[in-house]
């Protein structure tokens, strides 16, 4: 297989530069974002699944690849497999050693031996990307006064959030980024959501914090609300801000919830 993906164009820009926290960031992102095939030790029952364990010097791993064909020439024969995001295989994991906690945490072992992003990913890394997605935002109620051209923001967090958007298909209509100003003076930046799905406000929400915190920018830099498709608040947000389209799917879907987060900043190195 020839074909560049995500993962291996992460991968890449992380292993060229070890020493910079940002591309190890972006390398943890598009792993939690991606879809990811775990060869299973049998056939799925239901929904519950049970992941092939290998032992090897460095800990317990199970088997993951970004596209069934990767997984399919790795084992060179019919084996059982879920599809499944990165962030949920990462809670999973981390979620199976609290809950038995006399057994050794589980790592990733990644396109081993057939892509140029093989990699063993450690337990600790598992267990710090299982912290760092997080839950939604706090909710708070405050009044804007006047809306503006978003301006001082870092072209990564642009890029990011245009990335992340784009994996939020049918959620919401688009979005907007302003700039704000609150009652009393203070200055911010808001990210609009226009008609978006109640049930997944949560899940946007938390998208647009991890856009945030895998460029490793402090979250108090923007704030997030949402406006229905007929708020006349909407055609301010669309005179002053930058617009996001979000893909439209016949059949919207919401991301799996994540877990309770920390250091964002220190994303494990990889070797």
């Amino acid at each position: 297989m020839t074909d560049t993906t995500p993962l291996d164009a992460a991968h890449t820009a992380m292993q060229t530069a070890p020493d910079d926290d940002a591309a190890r960031l972006r390398f943890y992102e598009r792993l939690a974002d991606g879809e990811l095939f775990v060869l299973l030790g049998k056939e799925a029952q239901g929904d519950k699944i049970s992941p092939a364990m290998f032992n090897v010097a460095d800990g317990q791993f199970v088997l993951a690849f970004d596209r069934e064909e990767r997984l399919a020439q790795f084992t060179g024969q019919p084996a059982p497999y879920a599809a499944l995001s990165g962030r949920v295989l990462a809670q999973m994991l981390a979620g199976q050693s609290d809950s038995q906690p006399n057994n050794p945490a589980i790592g990733i072992g990644l396109n081993l031996e057939v892509a140029p992003s093989s990699i063993l990913i450690p337990a600790d890394a598992v267990l710090w990307l299982h912290q760092t997605l997080g839950p939604a935002p706090d909710q708070i109620e405050a009044r804007i006064t006047e809306f503006t051209a978003p301006a001082g923001l870092p072209e990564a967090l642009i890029a990011a959030l245009d990335t992340k958007l784009a994996t939020a298909a049918g959620l919401a209509a688009g979005a907007y980024l302003v700039g704000v100003v609150y009652e009393g003076g203070s200055r911010g930046h808001l990210l609009g959501f226009v008609g978006a799905l109640e049930r997944a406000q949560s899940a946007l929400a938390k998208a647009a914090g991890e856009a945030l915190t895998f460029t490793g920018i402090e979250a108090g830099m923007m704030d997030v609300g949402f406006f229905a498709a007929d708020d006349p608040v909407v055609a301010r947000l669309a005179a002053a801000g930058l617009r996001f389209d979000l893909p439209q799917t016949a059949a919207p879907q919401t991301y799996a919830p994540a877990p309770p987060g920390s250091d964002p900043d220190a994303p494990p190195i990889l070797r």
